[in-house]
């Protein structure tokens, strides 16, 4: 038992670690097409190495915590960005419709709304018995909210910088940081939201 225990820690060690490593590459290639100061850039590397930093070691603290109610906090965060993605997706090809903003021209206001109603729909079924229902609704709203506004953030930085698909790890979906995007801005707002919930 303690054996797999180890084995799943390190694991999980090297899944963030690799983690780490290609976002903040990414972010380093979209970084260095904006910002031309050298300093400025060194500053700007440096504010994502240590948000990166704080962020990863804050999920990977969180894993070896014995506390399953923050896992489970950590488990629903991930869940409503991840059906945030997917609904903004399905409703904004199904349902087409204006344009949500100019910084990403295939973000749509019907994109946005089944990002919510996917979020919300998938944390009732999965979290109806961790959560109250009006506390669910509250809390999957602000963090799909969070998670919207990480991915048109990092949609916006690509736009700037001219580049299309910031990594090659995930063909067709733009590199790793387009997946995790709505992760880094909801994760520390879910956390924050938690300690007040």
């Amino acid at each position: 038992m303690l054996f797999l225990s180890i084995k799943n820690i390190l694991i999980l060690s090297f899944f963030l670690l690799f983690i780490f490593y290609e976002i903040f590459y990414e972010a380093y290639l979209i970084l260095y097409k904006i910002i031309k100061k050298k300093l400025n850039l060194y500053l700007s590397l440096s504010f994502v190495l240590v948000y990166l930093t704080i962020l990863i070691l804050f999920v990977w603290l969180l894993s070896l915590k014995n506390n399953n109610e923050e896992k489970l906090f950590l488990l629903l965060i991930i869940n409503v960005c991840i059906f945030s993605d997917i609904g903004g997706f399905c409703f904004g090809k199904i349902f087409k419709g204006k344009k949500l903003t100019q910084i990403s021209p295939n973000k749509t206001y019907s994109g946005m709304y089944g990002s919510f109603i996917f979020s919300l729909i998938s944390s009732i079924i999965l979290f109806k018995d961790f959560l109250p229902i009006q506390t669910l609704i509250f809390f999957s709203i602000l963090v799909s909210a969070a998670s919207q506004f990480g991915d048109l953030l990092i949609s916006y930085m690509k736009r700037v910088s001219n580049i299309k698909d910031t990594g090659v790890i995930l063909p067709g979906h733009g590199g790793l940081l387009d997946r995790f995007d709505g992760l880094i801005i909801a994760i520390p707002i879910g956390y924050i939201l938690m300690k007040f919930l």
